[in-house]
């Protein structure tokens, strides 16, 4: 029999209901009364476990359920229709990769659909979002299918949300493992000997991108925007916000760093871009893409990477690709190696690189500049 209860720190009731599997699951409720709580956790036992006859009899249960504790009926849309209107709120306010993502999610989905995706929300289960993933599987790697999984899962988050869905379906859909058993590949950092090899086929803008990049532990894409404006000399830090997740941060220069950005030309206009090239390719497109692409021929020219060829292999937008050992992102990877191995705490790391973490920001109210500054003397001189 489903029952409520409550967390701590929480106002609202969960529900924990067993499904038709045997396997339990709690979802947030989002109520405050713990008899109108009670009634959804009921409703959605009936419907994990098949007992009401149809969709349309799910949908009739659900909208009176609804009409009784908010006074209104249960309001209805499609999944194209309420993906169009969620991905035009949010344009104004996404890094135009994560818009693309979303964007992009929500079309393969409409067309895994077909005439589906017409159909009232509440009528899409969790099998039509098992039957997606099995379908992006067949031509995707786990990666990338399980990136479309969490997108998804976000997009019925926002339908929940706003009333449109009494749960989320995509919630208890497992994301699909590799034949190691993990669910994200398996990315590592670059060595100091690697990134000398890399430094040594590198052009000037390169070098300072990858040292940047170890020196900062920041994505190729907010690096790529940097310009002098960024740099603050008087203070020895870096400034940025980050496209990613829009954090603002402070990165104290650690002295290789600062060598370099010395050695720089300093322009009269702050606003010049550090690095030129890079910074033209990326507003132009507002991707980062081609840069990685070009960041990966460096890591074959310096016998790091094996050169692929498209041509004769098969790869294309419908097959498989596994996940790089290495890659831009690899640098970030050696930041916090770095930093770790010479003993920062990681809660500073997490600080420092500009992580999300709910774990640190409870333990942590503020991390001191000057315990920063001392964090970034681990760094190695390349």
């Amino acid at each position: 029999m489903a029952f409520i209860y409550q967390i701590p720190k929480s106002r609202f009731w969960q529900a924990r209901y067993k499904c038709q599997d045997g396997k339990w699951r709690t979802v947030s409720t989002k109520l405050t009364n713990r008899h109108d709580a009670q009634k959804i956790a009921d409703q959605l036992e009936g419907a994990a476990i098949g007992k009401h006859s149809s969709s349309e009899h799910l949908r009739e249960v659900f909208n009176a359920l609804h009409r009784e504790l908010y006074q209104r009926d249960m309001p209805t849309t499609s999944f194209r229709s309420f993906a169009a209107s969620w991905l035009a709120a949010g344009k104004v306010q996404w890094a135009r990769a994560s818009y693309e993502a979303y964007k992009k999610t929500a079309q393969l989905f409409t067309e895994y659909l077909g005439s589906r995706a017409e159909v009232q929300l509440v009528l899409l289960s969790g099998s039509d979002v098992t039957g997606f993933r099995n379908r992006m599987a067949e031509t995707r790697s786990v990666d990338t299918t399980n990136g479309y999984l969490k997108k998804l899962r976000m997009i019925f988050k926002a339908a929940r949300r706003d009333h449109y869905l009494m749960e989320n379906p995509a919630e208890f859909v497992a994301p699909l493992k590799d034949r190691n058993g993990q669910t994200q590949g398996a990315r590592r950092a670059l060595t100091i000997k690697e990134l000398r090899a890399v430094l040594r086929v590198a052009d000037p803008e390169w070098q300072s991108l990858t040292r940047f990049g170890l020196y900062t532990g920041q994505r190729l894409g907010d690096l790529a925007r940097l310009t002098f404006a960024n740099i603050d000399l008087a203070e020895d830090v870096v400034r940025l916000v980050t496209g990613k997740t829009r954090k603002r941060l402070s990165i104290p220069m650690a002295g290789p760093l600062r060598d370099h950005v010395l050695s720089l030309s300093w322009p009269d206009d702050p606003k010049t871009p550090v690095h030129p090239k890079a910074f033209a390719t990326v507003t132009a497109t507002g991707r980062v893409v081609s840069l990685s692409n070009q960041f990966v021929e460096l890591l074959a020219q310096a016998g790091l990477r094996e050169v692929r060829s498209h041509a004769g292999r098969g790869i294309g937008r419908e097959t498989k690709r596994e996940r790089p050992q290495i890659s831009f992102h690899s640098l970030r990877y050696s930041a916090v190696s770095l930093l770790k191995a010479a003993g920062i705490p990681h809660a500073m790391v997490q600080e420092l690189i500009g992580h999300e973490s709910e774990a640190v920001s409870q333990a942590y109210t503020t991390v001191d500049e000057a315990a920063k500054r001392r964090a970034t003397r681990a760094f190695p001189k390349l």
